[in-house]
Parts: structure tokens; sequence; C-alpha cells
């Protein structure tokens, strides 16, 4: 009977000892440490009770029983120290994370176009609302439609390997967009009316990267076809899209030239943004800066299409937005628009 209550003594002894010690855990891993401590293998509970075996078999039950109390209780007193703790945690994680929603937002950073799809966007704009179509086509082309319809024979110097990249003897990747007025005018019904379109898109030329040059850029082609065209068209065509880009204070002028798919061929240039006409070393003291080439639709080309020439007559332009982004931002080196160099892309953010 002494041993019984001894044992009992010590179990309800360690039992207010270890709730004291519990509740005084301020730490989820001490409260861990107290858990394994106490209620493991070597943990004084299990010390106690081994002295049961000094007990008659009356006893040992009602030891038993009360040793089975006290482990509920102190395990239950440690789970519920642990949802204190973490409730605790949690509050002053929250309240260390709070957002005064009464603060100002920081500005976040957004996308713009590209400078070149600007330029896109802008003279696509201009020609919409000049009654053009905006078409497309494939970038990797037919020997047929980028050089043949277009008035280019098998010996002519653009079909050279070293200007052209080709995949086949027939297959190539386009060096003009071209071909895709060549496919329009194919399909147009010109009974319903004028042919009147641009074709923006990538095309490709071995050349060699430098500050003017790139075997990948962009190209703008224009074309009309229709009853009645002149060479007058084309200029004041060419002028509303020089005033539309550079401002009204730049003149166009029309020089002759030679382009196999137009006849006669122009190139334009417009005044010197850099110097107005003065003269200065951009424009080589001309005062002028060549922008495109035009001219007249040869009939070979009209005649390869489908389109009557003794009946029908048209002009076309190319230019480069690529050019003409250096030209209107006074940019002297094409790869600076392919670098992806944040800081001078975002010279030209159009929101400022």
């Amino acid at each position: 009977m002494e041993v019984s209550m001894s044992l009992e003594d010590q179990l309800r002894d360690l039992e207010q000892k270890s709730l004291k010690d519990i509740k005084e855990t301020v730490d989820l891993s001490k409260l861990n440490e107290v858990r394994v401590n106490l209620l493991g293998k070597k943990g004084p509970i299990t010390e106690v009770l081994r002295g049961m075996r000094e007990l008659s078999k009356e006893e040992r039950p009602k030891v038993g029983s009360f040793a089975n109390e006290v482990r509920d209780n102190l395990t239950e007193t440690i789970e519920k120290r642990r949802s204190e703790l973490e409730q605790a945690h949690l509050e002053r994680k929250l309240k260390r994370e709070s957002i005064d929603v009464t603060l100002p937002g920081k500005p976040v950073a957004q996308g713009n176009p590209h400078v070149i799809q600007q330029i896109i966007d802008n003279i696509e704009d201009l020609f919409l609302g000049m009654g053009y179509q905006v078409v497309e086509g494939p970038e990797v082309e037919t020997d047929r439609y980028n050089f043949e319809m277009m008035n280019l024979p098998k010996d002519h110097p653009a079909r050279d390997m070293q200007d052209t990249f080709y995949i086949t003897d027939e297959i190539l990747m386009r060096s003009q967009t071209s071909p895709v007025q060549a496919r329009t005018m194919e399909k147009h019904d010109f009974s319903k009316g004028p042919l009147k379109m641009i074709s923006p898109g990538v095309v490709y030329r071995r050349d060699t990267d430098d500050a003017t040059h790139s075997h990948q850029f962009h190209q703008i082609e224009g074309l009309v076809i229709d009853k009645h065209i002149t060479m007058g068209d084309l200029k004041g065509t060419l002028e509303t899209l020089a005033q539309e880009l550079f401002g009204d204070r730049f003149e166009v002028r029309l020089r002759p030239s030679y382009f196999p798919f137009t006849e006669p061929s122009v190139e334009a240039d417009v005044t010197c943004f850099n110097c107005m006409g003065e003269g200065c070393k951009v424009c080589k003291y001309t005062g002028w800066i060549e922008v495109l080439g035009a001219g007249m639709v040869h009939p070979n080309v009209l005649k390869m299409a489908g389109v009557d020439p003794e009946v029908y007559g048209g002009f076309a332009f190319g230019l480069g937005p690529d050019r003409f982004a250096m030209l209107r931002y006074g940019v002297d080196d094409i790869r600076n628009f392919y670098l992806n160099d944040v800081r001078f892309l975002s010279q030209f953010n159009k929101r400022g």
C-alpha cells in the first residue's frame, strides 16, 4: 500500500510539474522537446511505472489506470498549448505582413509596342484611313512569286545566292514583301473595284549585319491598281506618307531610278531631318535623305498576274520601317532596335 501511494504521489507530482513546464513554454520547438522528454520511452512517466513490478496484482490496475490518466492529460495539454502557440505565431506573422491599404500604390511598369511596331502601326492606320487593305503573306516563298512574277529574270543579280536565303532551288525565305502583291493581284476581282493594299512583314537577305544593315528586317510595300492611275497619284501618296511620319515641314522629291518591277521607277527623298535642307554630314550635304523606292507597275508584272495592262495601271512603293525609325528618331545604329535594351527602347514609350 505504501509503494502504491508512493507511485501515485510521484505521478501526481510529475503531472503538476509537467503542466507548469508546458504552460511556461513559448516556443514550438521547445514544446516538442518537452513532449519527447516527457512522454517518450525514456521519459519520467516510464521510469515511475517501472516500479509497478513491486505492486501486488490488486494495486497494479489502479496505478496503471491513474498513469494513463496522467499521460492523457499531459498529451491533451501539450496539444492545446501547441494550438495556442501556432495561433500566436500566425497572428504575429499576419501583423508583421499586414498591408496598409491607405498607402499609395507603387507604379507598375507596363509594356509597349516596340518602336518598329509603332512605325508599322502608324503607317497601317494612315493607309487604312485612305481606303487601303492590309494584306500579309508567307515568309517562306516560292521563286515564282518572289522573283518571276516581279519581272526578275533568272540571271538578275537580285537572285544571286549572296542576296537570298534559298532552302531549295524553288523555295526561299522571301527577300521582299512583293510576293504578297502578286498573290493578291491574282485573286482580286477588278470588276468590283480597284486594288489598294499595303503588305507589311519581315524579309530576309544574305547581308552582313552592321550599323545600317541587317539580314532580317521589316518592309512595307504598297500597291494601287486601277484605271487612269498616274505618277501624280504616286507623288501625292508619298507626300502624305512623309508628312504623316516626319511632319509638315518635310518635302518630298522623286529621282529617276531603276527597279525591274516598275517602269518608270523613282527613288523618293525627304528633307534632311538634321539640317532641314541646308546640308550636313547626315545627308552628305545634299539636304535630302533617301527613304524609299517606287514607280509605276511594270506591264509585265500586270500580265503575269492576269491583269490587262492596256486597261489597268498602277503604282507601287516599298519602304523600310526600320530605316524610317532611324530617320524619325535620329538613331545611327539599326542594331539598337534588336538588342532588347529596355533603357534604349523606353525612350519610345508611347505613354511617355
